[in-house]
């Protein structure tokens, strides 16, 4: 059984989930939401209190000032306030992409509130030996989001990130013939997420590209980094920040199933391998 609850944060109001039994693990994304961790979170839920959250101005969690920007620190302490409402001093934490970052402000921010953080493809561009270039990338999107919509922002974003775009280009038959490529399926954004990315685009993106993980506090807090790398993502811009973190704090990354966001497509094999993770 899932229950959703609300908390009021400084200048916010956060939906969130709780289902299942068993330790606590926080699972979260950014600017993704708990819906789109639903299905990990049922995986995992036979053996965890697994918690997850909307980010502040995404979907169900609304915001005093819509202009706010968002920022994986604003974040983070919304997540310890969280673990406060919940009455836990500390928990484990999986985070993925956007979420992964945020754990990383979490634990320089709130020492001693997690145990084990799985930061899993975080893109913390500034780490990169071509940093300049990955942020002017950056502004390159949004200004291209403000300029011409959220469907050629979008087309930026996923090329930057390393995903195969879709092509008109012809194939050819047995006959050396070219024919059209089929069409890839068209997704039709839903309202919220045409909201969400005008959020992203506009106010998140550029802070969690931005964020420079404080490496020190990372290498001397209690809490277990570990970085998780997807099986399938060795093409991404992510792959390439995880191996740059991993390197800083000089651990070894674990592979999860899938790409960036493995936990989609395969949620049960995904769960497991937090699991025998968690277990240390």
């Amino acid at each position: 059984m899932t229950t959703t609850h609300t908390l009021d944060v400084p200048g916010a109001r956060l939906h969130y989930e709780v289902r299942g039994s068993g330790p606590l693990l926080l699972v979260m994304g950014a600017p993704m939401d708990a819906g789109a961790f639903a299905p990990l979170a049922d995986a995992l839920a036979s053996t965890f209190t697994v918690v997850t959250h909307d980010p502040r101005g995404i979907s169900g969690s609304t915001l005093d000032d819509p202009g706010q920007d968002s920022t994986p620190e604003l974040r983070a302490d919304d997540v310890a306030a969280l673990l406060d409402a919940l009455g836990a001093g500390t928990a484990d934490v999986f985070g993925s992409s956007g979420g992964a970052v945020t754990g990383l402000a979490l634990v320089a921010r709130h020492p001693g509130r997690v145990g084990t953080l799985i930061a899993h493809e975080p893109p913390v561009m500034e780490l990169l030996p071509d940093a300049a270039e990955q942020r002017a990338a950056t502004e390159d999107i949004i200004e291209t989001f403000h300029r011409e919509g959220q469907p050629a922002a979008w087309m930026k974003f996923m090329a930057n990130a390393g995903f195969d775009q879709p092509s008109d280009q012809c194939s050819g038959d047995g006959d050396g013939q070219a024919e059209a490529a089929p069409a890839p399926p068209v997704f039709e954004p839903s309202p919220r997420d045409i909201a969400n990315g005008v959020r992203f685009f506009a106010h998140e993106l550029r802070g969690t590209a931005a964020h420079v993980p404080d490496i020190a506090a990372l290498k001397t807090a209690t809490t277990r980094t570990v970085v998780g790398i997807g099986a399938a993502s060795g093409g991404l811009v992510t792959y390439r920040t995880s191996m740059a973190l991993a390197e800083r704090l000089a651990v070894r990354p674990v592979e999860f199933p899938g790409d960036h966001g493995g936990f989609l497509g395969q949620p049960l094999e995904f769960a497991e391998v937090v699991r025998r993770v968690l277990k240390g």
